[in-house]
């Protein structure tokens, strides 16, 4: 069988990252020691694969599909999806509640009393401390994805504003998050995410979610690992394009699975709105307003996105999802053009 033009073309654009991924973490983010100290584990990569959906069928693949490699901040967007069956279980039945108001602990009192749900999943906690042995200052002043320009180098010192005042994107802040939904689940969150999304979804290949050496508690009597929200620091979530597909299919279908109702049709709603500081950012999803970010796809469309090159593109206009791992950046965009390509040729076929 040919080579489907989508498949030869991420292959042939493959990052730019080496695959020695320990070798690449405490260089690639900026940063210096201490700061860079990779606290979780970390593995090689694989070479760049990736499968396209049509329709819920396969009509692209290539590389090995059901490899399961780091996904880095696509793990964000897995927080999102818990952060959503805790409020559709009413464990988190207001976002805009503050996050102490119902957790009693020291991370979200004092100057962070005033952070709520929405704050942290839309990156505009402006929440300040430490967390697992790593401040958010060192993520302060990054600038990704459409944020405010920053008038100074990352990890350097800048007033804060009110929560809700500003939108960063900061990896010690969602790594708060996924601490706060570890204590309303009380339980490991990739137990409730194989349970409630990878095993109704019929995921097959190995999934790992992890934390830092640093980020063990004790929750009700039981040592547990509170993970993070990407690779940033090593951990995070081991994962294959292929599931990844099912998991943006989920989404695509708007949280139901085969007759099953696995998240709210609200809680995608909430999910997939523009944040008034950065319309191109939702709960920890990218957003396609404007079509500014892939002009070939739809208004609708929206990703999940972990640095090296790491996508799950979902277009429910086109009924289409796409992931790519390992692909360069810089041809993000050429990319989803190929994605919606194929989707034309296979509605036509």
């Amino acid at each position: 069988m040919p080579q489907s033009p989508i498949a030869a073309f991420a292959l042939a654009h493959e990052t730019p990252w080496a695959r020695d991924l320990a070798a690449v973490i405490p260089t690639v983010f900026d940063e210096r020691p201490p700061e860079n100290e990779v606290l979780g584990p970390v593995r090689p990569r694989g070479g760049p694969a990736g499968v396209v959906l049509h329709r819920g069928h396969e009509i692209a693949r290539w590389g090995d599909p059901h490899r399961a490699d780091l996904t880095f901040s696509v793990a964000k967007s897995y927080l999102s999806i818990l952060a959503g069956i805790a409020y559709d279980d009413g464990l988190v039945p207001d976002v805009e509640e503050p996050v102490g108001a119902r957790l009693d602990d020291p991370v979200f009192q004092g100057p962070n009393a005033a952070v709520t749900w929405q704050h942290l999943l839309q990156q505009t906690s402006e929440w300040q401390g430490t967390l697992w042995g790593k401040s958010d200052m060192i993520d302060r002043n990054r600038v990704v994805g459409g944020g405010p320009e920053a008038n100074a180098k990352k990890g350097t010192f800048r007033e804060l504003r009110p929560p809700g005042g500003f939108w960063e994107y900061n990896d010690v802040r969602v790594n708060v998050l996924a601490y706060a939904l570890l204590l309303v689940f009380r339980r490991p969150l990739p137990e409730v995410f194989s349970e409630r999304v990878l095993q109704p979804i019929g995921a097959s290949d190995p999934f790992e979610w992890h934390g830092y050496r640093t980020s063990w508690v004790t929750l009700d009597g039981r040592r547990v690992q509170s993970v993070s929200g990407g690779s940033h620091w090593g951990g995070g979530v081991f994962v294959s394009a292929a599931d990844q597909a099912r998991i943006g299919r989920l989404m695509l279908q708007r949280g139901e699975w085969e007759g099953r109702r696995l998240l709210s049709e609200g809680w995608i709603e909430k999910s997939l709105a523009p944040c008034p500081l950065n319309r191109g950012y939702g709960y920890l999803w990218w957003l396609n307003t404007g079509r500014q970010r892939a002009p070939a796809a739809s208004e609708r469309a929206f990703c999940a996105v972990g640095a090296g090159g790491n996508y799950t593109w979902v277009d429910p206009e086109r009924d289409l999802v796409a992931v790519a791992r390992w692909l360069d950046p810089a041809v993000e965009k050429e990319f989803v053009r190929l994605a919606v390509e194929e989707a034309e040729r296979s509605r036509r076929a």
